[in-house]
């Protein structure tokens, strides 16, 4: 997907991509002492989610690897709140000397639009080090509604706009800005409830109150599997293999794609070869048979490649999620 830059945003995101390029270029420099000694006390790991979340529990695998790999413990420390925002202005405002990462997801791409008065600038202040992994979600419906496809959901609502009701978690989280996107695409008139979390949503939709939910695989599986939840599409590029037979919303709408993704950044001045030795880190996890297999038990699917293509990959979230903002006028609450 093209990205568009203009104005501030577009230098910022420049920026952003110049500071990924110089890290991969000095990645091929020799090591200084730096990072030779480097690290030599513990590292601490900024999560702006709650414990036991998806992320959380991504973040906690990450931070074994590495302190296996490391020599030194790197130590999760959760800081939720604001849609992560609390955690990311704690990291962007700490020392460039990589002992304080940032877990980064898919929310802090949309909070660049969705926000518009953060006392951080995210593709500014923070420098990306490497993706780690993708969550697709599933749309699903209850086992009463008349749709069985995701063709049938489009023509329903298309038939009886703003009468179909689909929950989501929160406002701007990226299962609510997917549903929003799923409209734009497909022009489906379909309302997009924004709960406060995702177990709410599923208990409206097991009563009847709503027609569905938007979530992660992980979040809906059993529900699916138990058949109180009927699974119509995944939104990433692949079927997931949690479920066998559900196809995906590009198979019919060409070019869709949504995740909850999570990777790792770092204050912006980290040098270079910190960063390089900490992607190095997380590609030889996301190269283990058994760490693979435990992101797919978690539903995801593992998002190598260079702290250089993980950059292009967050500034193109940006822009993608900028648009479906705007188009759904959304504004946080």
């Amino acid at each position: 997907m093209s990205v568009i830059m203009s104005g501030v945003a577009s230098i910022a995101r420049r920026r952003f991509l110049q500071r990924v390029a110089g890290a991969a270029s000095f990645a091929a420099l020799p090591r200084i002492a730096a990072a030779d000694s480097y690290p030599s006390r513990p590292v601490r790991l900024i999560v702006g989610s709650a414990p036991g979340a998806a992320p959380d529990v991504v973040a906690r695998l990450i931070a074994q690897w590495l302190s296996q790999r490391l020599g030194q413990a790197v130590v999760v420390e959760n800081r939720n709140g604001a849609s992560g925002n609390l955690a990311t202005e704690m990291v962007a405002r700490t020392a460039p000397d990589g002992y304080t990462l940032l877990l980064i997801s898919g929310s802090n791409a949309i909070n660049t639009s969705l926000y518009d008065h953060l006392n951080f600038n995210f593709l500014h202040d923070i420098v990306p080090i490497g993706g780690v992994v993708a969550f697709p979600m599933v749309i699903t419906v209850r086992p009463a509604f008349p749709a069985t496809s995701l063709p049938e959901l489009i023509a329903a609502a298309k038939a009886r706009p703003g009468k179909i009701n689909i929950g989501t978690p929160p406002l701007g989280s990226p299962q609510h800005v997917a549903g929003e996107f799923f409209k734009m695409q497909t022009g489906a008139d379909v309302e997009f409830i924004a709960y406060a979390g995702g177990p709410q949503a599923i208990t409206d939709a097991l009563g009847g109150q709503i027609d569905g939910v938007v979530g992660t695989v992980l979040l809906l599986i059993d529900f699916i599997r138990s058949g109180k939840l009927r699974a119509l599409a995944v939104t990433g590029t692949v079927p997931s293999p949690l479920l066998p037979g559900v196809p995906t919303v590009a198979s019919v709408v060409p070019g869709f794609e949504a995740s909850q993704w999570v990777g790792l950044g770092a204050p912006a001045g980290t040098p270079p070869d910190i960063i390089a030795r900490l992607n190095a880190g997380i590609q030889s996890a996301l190269a283990d048979a058994t760490f693979q297999q435990r992101l797919t038990a978690l539903g995801g699917a593992a998002l190598p490649g260079s702290a250089a293509d993980f950059g292009a990959y967050v500034v193109a979230e940006a822009a993608k999620w900028r648009k479906v903002v705007k188009f759904a006028k959304l504004k946080p609450e």
